[in-house]
């Protein structure tokens, strides 16, 4: 989560301070139909033989989308904010020095077999940045990660297993997952959400942990509008098997910062109607951040765009309102246009307005597009990705877009 608006939902965030974490390869054994993939902490030259492809329920609460597996052994339900701007994968634990409410039991260590601690020695606590790494008094590996909105977790960096769905019915079991066990986690969440699934490019992440025995690191997914039914599953896909293909598919190069675990892609200009607006800018200049609600652009880009979007809503904007002063809104439930294309390098994409605005409170309609400094790199927020299947492809390095009505999408296509 790179970055938010806290008027808009429950739970949105600023730039996150991110670090690096890295385990290595596996072997693959078959289990009751799907397969089990054993992740072991030392470097492995075997291959993973592809039999089936892992699946994961998304829904739609409050601004982010959350994710749904399984956490420890035997398994427990854990739900966390799908977030491809940020890597760490971290949950609420016991004991709770400061935790926020939610709805499901934290998680507890002690009830889990296969919990391991990592200690200050060993080779996953030195990949943290020396700023979010501690040592405690009996040697365990702590560590602490925050957020630009000012939320925070901390606790100690640990090892157990992460279950997954599979597109056969059956789980897979993934060993020595690194997560951070929150013990002091402060922010503005949602009680539905347990904490962070971190899916951004580096090597802490859930993609790049597991990538190596799904067949590359592959990722998509789909989200749900938040005007639908947010009880409303979608399916979030890893690995081989997760590709974007097929008929309107359109794709845009991932363009790779040193050290950045960020999704950078080049956005050329947008179009309102058939008005096209041109953004000078250089390559890389957005970033894809599922969780972000809003999309934010340039100070002097988004004017152009705003002053367009007036042109061709047949509606007065609210003046007459403080709380919507900086907003461009209307009272309206129902906004048929403008039609917005956003041109992606070789990726033009039509965004309706379901995709392009929000309604704050009943009754009213705010466009979903801020402002940010002229020099700042700029953020597609989650609303703009809503009812497209979307495929990150790290091994040929693109991000890959199909307009689908995600509701609906239950499985792969």
């Amino acid at each position: 989560m790179i970055m938010g608006y806290p008027i808009l939902f429950h739970l949105s965030f600023l730039f996150a301070s991110l670090f690096i974490l890295l385990i290595s390869f596996s072997t693959i054994e078959v289990v009751n139909g799907g397969f089990s993939v054993n992740l072991i902490r030392i470097n492995s030259t075997n291959v993973a033989h592809l039999l089936d492809t892992a699946q994961s329920p998304t829904i739609s609460d409050n601004g982010v989308h959350i994710i749904e597996m399984s956490l420890g052994n035997p398994p427990t339900k854990y739900y966390g904010i799908m977030d491809t701007g940020s890597d760490l994968i971290w949950s609420q634990c016991l004991p709770c020095e400061d935790c926020f409410p939610q709805y499901y039991p934290y998680f507890d260590p002690k009830k889990s077999s296969t919990y391991t601690s990592v200690y200050c020695q060993e080779h996953e606590c030195n990949r943290l940045e020396e700023r979010n790494k501690g040592c405690s008094s009996n040697n365990q590996c702590k560590y602490r990660y925050s957020y630009g909105d000012s939320s925070i977790t901390q606790g100690e960096l640990a090892l157990d297993t992460i279950t997954l769905e599979s597109s056969s019915g059956g789980v897979i079991p993934l060993q020595y997952m690194i997560f951070g066990c929150g013990h002091k986690n402060t922010g503005n969440f949602g009680k539905k959400m347990m904490g962070i699934v971190g899916l951004g490019r580096g090597p802490l992440s859930l993609i790049s942990q597991i990538g190596p025995s799904f067949g590359g690191r592959r990722f998509s997914h789909c989200l749900i509008p938040y005007s639908n039914d947010n009880n409303l599953p979608s399916i979030m896909s890893f690995g081989s098997g997760s590709e974007v293909v097929g008929d309107g598919v359109v794709s845009t190069p991932l363009i790779k910062e040193e050290s950045k675990p960020f999704y950078y892609v080049t956005l050329q200009g947008i179009s309102v109607g058939d008005t096209y607006l041109s953004l000078h800018s250089s390559k890389g200049n957005m970033i894809i951040d599922s969780g972000t609600t809003l999309t934010f652009l340039p100070q002097k880009f988004h004017d152009q765009l705003v002053d367009e979007v007036k042109k061709q809503v047949p509606l007065q904007p609210i003046t007459d309102d403080p709380q919507f002063a900086h907003r461009l809104c209307y009272r309206s439930t129902n906004l048929q246009h403008p039609i917005i294309t956003t041109h992606f390098e070789g990726a033009d994409l039509q965004l309706k307005p379901i995709q392009t605005f929000y309604e704050p409170i009943f009754g009213v309609s705010c466009f979903a597009v801020r402002s940010i400094s002229n020099d700042a790199v700029g953020i597609y927020g989650n609303l703009a990705q809503t009812n497209y299947l979307i495929g990150f492809d790290l091994e040929r390095e693109v991000v890959s877009f199909k307009a689908t009505q995600c509701n609906v999408h239950q499985s792969l296509v």
